[in-house]
């Protein structure tokens, strides 16, 4: 079955010993940064990375609690971004570009979460992918 370890109570718990940081707050400052919004139909992903792309952290309303139809849902939308914003601004957070993908119904509310939990944002970008010609048409019908 194993080994079974022995606390002993010298002072030094195994279990304070073992347990990682809680956060990265002492790690990275972070003072600009892109908040990339991703609202598809099902599920909205906020990303915040530094600068030059590289992802600080991310969430989803999936990872938030929320389940089936709820995910798509501008409230779900809301609470991610103030979730998001929370955690980015222990690491010194003060000033955002967002960049805006999709047409779920969860990208104008996690806008308006943004705008109110005090970050300046210094710029907004739609990025959505817009198709040139449309899909392709259906056969004549043969009779």
């Amino acid at each position: 079955m194993g080994k079974k370890r022995i606390i002993t109570e010298s002072g030094n718990d195994l279990a304070t010993a073992t347990n990682k940081p809680a956060s990265a707050a002492g790690k990275h400052k972070l003072v600009t940064g892109i908040i990339n919004i991703q609202a598809t139909y099902n599920n909205t992903t906020i990303t915040l990375t530094d600068l030059s792309g590289n992802t600080v952290m991310w969430s989803t309303s999936g990872s938030l609690g929320f389940k089936g139809a709820k995910k798509g849902t501008p409230f779900a939308a809301s609470k991610v971004v103030e979730f998001l914003v929370d955690k980015a601004q222990a690491l010194g957070l003060k000033e955002v570009d967002v960049v805006v993908k999709g047409v779920g119904a969860g990208r104008e509310s996690a806008l308006r979460a943004l705008a109110t939990k005090g970050l300046v944002i210094n710029s907004i970008k739609d990025t959505t992918p817009v198709p040139f010609n449309g899909p392709k048409p259906k056969k004549p019908r043969r009779v």
